[in-house]
């Protein structure tokens, strides 16, 4: 087996990972859906130095949905939710089975606030301000890794049309 002498090599090898994954959301698995739903699309999203694959739920639908019925989160999977523009977003978790983190990031991908959730709790959970998007991951994922309100969420947020 090579050695490898530096870490050039590597970084450069794992930046060529990350620029592919970006480029080709739609070699992205989709997440295991409870059976009867049809898969939802997936984009790439950092957060940090942390790839997520979020599962985009962009109509009523699968908004109303969520993850609801879900058993488990695969590793650096959610789900994020695309509103139809900023507004005062509240989550709550009836029918979940499974505790999640929330992080609700503004127009400009930044984490205004993040929530925990208990599973089956009817308790609301909202933004601190209007909000375009919504990120669920699995319990306590954003402390984890260090992520607070104010850090960037990028690479797979979609474009909000003018005036939103």
């Amino acid at each position: 087996m090579p050695k490898i002498r530096s870490g050039r090599p590597m970084a450069v090898l794992v930046t060529a990972v990350l620029v592919a994954a970006a480029a080709a959301p739609a070699a992205l698995p989709a997440l295991a859906q409870p059976s009867g739903n049809p898969p939802l699309p997936t984009r790439p999203l950092t957060a940090g130095v942390h790839l997520i694959t979020a599962e985009v739920a962009g109509d009523e639908r699968s908004r109303e949905a969520g993850l609801m019925f879900r058993r488990a989160l695969e590793p650096n999977h959610g789900m994020l939710f695309v509103f139809d523009g900023p507004m005062h977003a509240c989550m709550w978790m009836r029918n979940t089975l499974i505790p999640l983190s929330v992080a609700f990031i503004g127009a400009d991908g930044r984490i205004v606030n993040i929530e925990e959730m208990q599973p089956g709790s009817e308790q609301l959970h909202c933004a601190r301000q209007d909000v375009p998007f919504a990120l669920e991951m699995a319990s306590e994922w954003f402390s984890q890794r260090g992520l607070k309100p104010e850090q960037t969420v990028i690479g797979g947020l979609p474009k909000l049309p003018a005036g939103r």
